[in-house]
């Protein structure tokens, strides 16, 4: 698909007059006729970008390239979601790609109004009041929850539900060997995380995923009330992108929203760099990691942008400090913020129906194939596990030489251990769907799927 074309008729206009044309016409004049398109494409009225993007590619099938990857239907934290053309055009202008830390208000105004703007759309996504300039990642903005909540309450002991990302939990057990935090792993039952299954007495931190990381959608009532009754903070590890359609970390009661913006404007990338979103209520906001941009006027009375609430470097202040974070991902950030501010909230929401709709299409017909099953029964949002009648690697293998990325296989993630599966967890795969796959795509998911296992 083109690349995204900001020229207004202005600028059309301008440029043909210093080539001295009069018209666009004028200026292909050299293309033969036969070779120039005389119509519009054949293209239903009212398409969403990713379905022009799949009609494109219909068009130039010519070209094998085009088909050599494979159709992704992978999650578990990094989602292959569509990335609109203007998106990466805006992100790519080099007055955001080579901007340094904004400590100079005076040359950095762009940069601090991206960011607010950022700070502003997170903190609608996780309906708490206070957002910070943005974190690593998912997993270490995690780890920075764990910190303001033992910053603020002074004690150690982290109670973690099993549907927190294994990769986010192996980060948590990392830092808390250098922080000295307890962490204690809740397990699952059917999906669901068992809180009456261990001691949250004293708690500092009462953690949990939603959706969790098998994709389960919890009832979050039992742990936002463990954290009241240990006057402990509830930490939210939510997916952004199914706030265009649940609940809000805020709504649940969360005092700590963190999360992965990865989905939005990011490609996957080989890995990174990713963006950690975090939230936190207004009693927090001294602890908060990072830093934060705030709105003022200057001098002459005009709206301006600056870094807020805390001096340079604060956070480096060796034994007292409860973050060592001093900087983070400008640029992931502003591509979120220009992604958000394109889809709008009604293209937010758009987008999580589309997954939602198209992972349970998927779910429905994969459990038609013989010896497939359902590893819990709790509703989903665009992800779940199922679990296979053979190994799990040996079917993804199978499907990815037929060109399909057919998930991941849940041992993988979990080094084979993990309290959130207790059976048969190298027979476990956890499948995504995203807006960009088709139902030809799906249809042939479930195919592939059939022949793998059978």
């Amino acid at each position: 698909m083109a690349d995204y074309l900001p020229h207004t008729a202005e600028d059309l206009e301008e440029m043909l007059s210093f080539l001295g044309m009069d018209s666009l016409e004028q200026l292909f004049a050299h293309i033969p006729a036969a070779v120039r398109l005389s119509q519009g494409l054949d293209l239903a009225p009212g398409q969403t970008e990713p379905d022009v993007a799949e009609a494109f590619a219909r068009y130039t099938s010519a070209n094998k390239a085009q088909f050599s990857n494979l159709t992704c239907f992978a999650g578990a934290g990094a989602y292959d979601h569509e990335v609109p053309a203007v998106v990466k055009m805006l992100s790519s202008r080099s007055e955001f790609v080579t901007a340094y830390t904004p400590y100079q208000p005076e040359v950095a105004q762009g940069v601090l109004q991206a960011i607010f703007e950022y700070q502003t759309l997170v903190s609608r996504l996780s309906g708490l009041p206070i957002a910070n300039a943005s974190l690593y990642d998912g997993a270490t903005a995690l780890v920075e929850g764990l910190n303001m909540a033992s910053g603020a309450n002074g004690r150690q002991k982290m109670v973690i539900s099993s549907g927190v990302h294994p990769h986010w939990r192996q980060v948590v057990r990392t830092f808390a060997h250098g922080t000295g935090h307890e962490i204690v792993e809740v397990p699952l039952v059917n999906g669901v995380t068992d809180w009456s299954s261990v001691d949250s007495s004293g708690a500092s931190a009462i953690v949990a995923a939603y959706p969790n990381y098998l994709g389960v959608l919890e009832d979050l009532t039992v742990a936002k009330g463990l954290a009241l009754a240990n006057d402990a903070l509830f930490v939210l590890g939510a997916d952004p992108v199914a706030a265009g359609v649940l609940k809000t970390a805020g709504q649940w009661g969360a005092d700590v929203f963190v999360g992965e913006g990865q989905p939005f404007g990011t490609s996957l990338a080989f890995g990174g760099p990713y963006l950690g979103l975090f939230a936190c209520t207004l009693d927090q906001i001294r602890r908060l990691p990072g830093r934060i941009v705030g709105e003022t006027v200057d001098s002459n009375d005009r709206r301006s942008f600056v870094t807020t609430l805390r001096a340079r470097e604060q956070d480096i202040r060796r034994e007292k400090a409860t973050s060592n974070v001093c900087t983070n991902q400008t640029l992931m950030a502003v591509t979120a913020a220009i992604q958000l501010g394109w889809l709008g909230t009604n293209g937010l929401r758009e987008v999580a129906i589309r997954c939602a709709r198209g992972a349970h299409f998927l779910f429905e017909e994969a459990l038609t194939v013989q010896g497939v099953s359902a590893v819990s029964t709790q509703p989903f949002f665009r992800e779940f596990a199922l679990r296979l009648p053979r190994s799990a690697a040996q079917v993804l293998s199978r499907m990815a030489e037929d060109g399909v990325l057919g998930g991941l296989a849940v041992a993988a993630l979990t080094d084979g251990d993990d309290c959130s599966v207790t059976e048969g967890i190298n027979d476990v795969i956890l499948v995504t769907v995203t807006e960009r796959r088709t139902r030809e795509q799906i249809e042939r998911y479930v195919d592939l799927l059939r022949k793998a296992v059978n």
